[in-house]
């Protein structure tokens, strides 16, 4: 799906794209710029608020988990795709990597 394409309505508000802690230590060191959902969180433009910092949603676009390369698991704040697959699985019991399965893909900047 190309940027210029119409999304489809939301799935979820943008508060509740970045819960876990652990993630939201890594967006504010800058070690997390986007991450993948099955759902989509928010619009491009929309700003995401994490303990009192702003950051701008860029884009939103779908892929699929066989789109995942070691520099997208950079981008989720992980040093390679192993190491991101892991992460995933077992936060997802009982879940399997379907590199057919699709997900939502928001990446964002801190506002200044």
């Amino acid at each position: 799906m190309s940027q210029n394409e119409q999304l489809p309505p939301k799935t979820c508000e943008i508060d509740r794209m970045i819960t876990k802690p652990e993630d939201i230590q890594k967006v504010l060191a800058g070690k997390k710029t986007a991450t993948r959902r099955n759902g989509r969180y928010a619009d491009p433009g929309e700003i995401m608020l994490l303990e009192g910092k702003a950051f701008q949603v860029d884009r939103v676009y779908q892929e699929t988990l066989g789109d995942q390369t070691d520099e997208t698991a950079r981008q989720e704040g992980f040093e390679n795709l192993d190491q991101y697959k892991e992460a995933i699985l077992s936060i997802h019991p009982g879940m399997k990597w379907k590199p057919a399965m699709k997900v939502w893909v928001h990446e964002f900047n801190a506002v200044d």
